[in-house]
């Protein structure tokens, strides 16, 4: 499977950016999440990856070839990526079975591949296959019904299932009737057409010989020790075993005679997802594929789609905005904002460590904390001082000196502004319309949500703290005191949201517990991975734990 890499990759239209300046490298055999809110740049970016649109500029290349450059004008189509694409409507045609959906694209499939001779593949595996009569009979076992009549579809799918061959295959086993004789009888019969299926395989062999080719143990012809190969279509034996292997793994096989009409919408895609693989492309695109579905489907539907990318081994790009669907399918998430990739690492990592506020929001459900402080520096530890008075100490993992991370962050921001500066004197410069800034964090409060942008200027020594709620600890006992605003109980866990004086903080509470509103209760934070974000950047600054000084006074009301 091939390594994709974008570089500097930007889309706009006008003085609009979808993406700006996109580098990114999604590995080889990967499962990556295209994360963020409507209108970020998700789509654009995997179309763009796809050859459905092209960029204003930068380059990207897959498996070492150049794709795309602006600067050599390269641009290869869509057809020539051999990437496969599934997309929210599933866009089955209404008029054709399953089996036909999916084959549709197989038979205009034609392209560079090895010459092969189905037949002779054909006839040595049958060769193989009918001595296993134990395993026929298993088979055919599957298939009766209550008065004993062999179901021949059914049959023919255990078989074509059990044994990874061809309907046509399939067929022949069955005509054999095997179900009908005894053993003795069976393993005659067996012998026989193990024979002759041999002697139709060397007959086919014989032929490409007479062309001066031979055959090697895949059927691919051999010329001078070179396989040969050929811009051709695939035979109807080659379509049909890669129907039916695409059909195993989604599990679509018993569906083959149906219209799209006649299966619910997780069938339905199931169908799309087969017929996306069967040409075997070397990457799979998926634009919200399951939004379409029910909740509980859709859970399923994710299972399936990891399992499927672990067995085909193929590389898997999938956008969503859902991040519980981007957290539990990845292996890395890239996480987009504004055309702009904030993060892009493996899942834990992303939700651990966020790069900045805006991830850490995105990140999570129910939603981080974000509470605004003041630090001052006192050695290795932070005091703060928080919902307005309470005093607390944050114990950074790693060393952390405020004076010296404000510094570096106004160098950086200096070093931005220039580069900034330097590109808008380039020619062909756009100015980009939807300018990119902080991320406007909201603080939760009793008389409402209260947004960054409406407050002061930012003081030197204020700062935003985000606390996980499965961090936040209620019991008799705690520091702060609090109140119980709402409780929703779902049997595993309970969201509970806390009164803080006029803070409004939300709490996970595992297991089925239940509390009443208004109930008095005590507050704490664990854990030593509560995180401290600049505010004028919005950069993760440091994680560590907070140790809450008691307060005498009770701040619930």
């Amino acid at each position: 499977m091939p390594k994709i890499v974008l570089e500097n990759v930007s889309k706009r239209w006008g003085g609009f950016y979808g993406a700006d300046h996109l580098s990114m490298t999604i590995e080889n055999n990967s499962f990556v999440t295209l994360l963020g809110p409507s209108g970020c740049g998700k789509t654009t970016t995997l179309r763009m990856i796809a050859g459905l649109e092209t960029p204003t500029s930068g380059k990207i290349t897959m498996d070492g070839e150049t794709i795309f450059d602006s600067d050599t004008g390269v641009n290869v189509p869509p057809q020539d990526r051999h990437v496969g694409f599934l997309f929210q409507n599933y866009a089955l045609w209404p008029h054709m079975t399953v089996y036909k959906n999916i084959t549709f694209g197989l038979q205009e499939l034609k392209e560079k591949m090895p010459l092969i001779d189905s037949t002779y593949l054909k006839y040595r595996r049958l060769s193989q296959v009918v001595l296993k009569i134990d395993d026929i009979k298993k088979y055919l076992g599957y298939s009766f019904d209550k008065n004993h009549k062999i179901i021949k579809d059914k049959a023919l799918l255990f078989l074509i299932d059990g044994f990874e061959i061809s309907m046509s295959s399939a067929k022949e086993l069955f005509d054999l009737h095997i179900e009908e004789k005894n053993d003795v009888e069976c393993h005659h019969l067996a012998d026989e057409k193990s024979a002759e299926y041999l002697a139709k395989a060397d007959a086919s062999a014989k032929k490409v010989e007479d062309k001066g080719y031979s055959l090697d143990e895949q059927g691919q012809y051999v010329k001078d020790g070179e396989v040969c190969t050929s811009v051709r279509k695939l035979d109807s034996e080659e379509i049909d075993l890669r129907v039916r292997r695409v059909a195993r793994i989604v599990h679509v096989g018993e569906f083959m005679d149906r219209y799209p009409s006649e299966l619910s919408g997780g069938q339905q895609q199931r169908v799309a997802i087969a017929r996306t693989l069967a040409p075997g492309p070397k990457v799979i695109f998926m634009d919200e594929p399951l939004s379409n579905l029910d909740a509980k489907l859709r859970l399923e539907m994710r299972s399936e789609l990891k399992r499927l990318h672990v067995e085909t081994g193929s590389t898997f790009v999938y956008v969503t905005h859902d991040q519980q669907e981007a957290m539990t399918l990845a292996t890395k998430v890239c996480l987009i904002n504004n055309g702009v990739i904030q993060q892009y690492e493996p899942p834990l990592d992303v939700y651990h460590n966020p790069a900045n506020l805006f991830v850490a929001d995105f990140i999570g459900s129910p939603s981080i904390n974000f509470i605004e402080v003041l630090a001052e520096q006192k050695g290795d530890d932070l005091n703060l001082t928080m919902f307005d008075d309470v005093k607390a100490t944050f114990k950074p993992n790693t060393y952390l000196n405020l004076k010296a991370f404000g510094e570096e962050r106004d160098k950086e921001l200096v070093i931005e502004n220039k580069e900034k500066e330097t590109e808008g004197h380039q020619k062909g410069f756009v100015e980009k319309e939807n300018s990119d800034r902080a991320f406007n964090y909201h603080i939760n409060k009793v008389a409402g949500v209260i947004s960054a942008e409406e407050e002061h200027e930012v003081q030197e020594n204020q700062y935003i703290l985000g606390i996980r709620p499965e961090f936040v600890r209620i019991g008799d006992e705690g520091p702060l005191a609090t109140e119980i605003y709402s409780a929703l109980p779902t049997g595993m866990e309970t969201t509970v949201k806390l009164r803080v004086g006029e803070f409004i903080l939300t709490g996970v509470v595992f297991g089925g517990v239940d509390y009443k509103i208004g109930a008095k209760a005590q507050l704490d934070v664990a854990g030593n991975e509560i995180l401290l974000f600049d505010r004028k950047s919005g950069k993760l600054m440091a994680s560590g734990s907070l140790v809450i000084k008691p307060n005498a006074e009770d701040k619930a009301k």
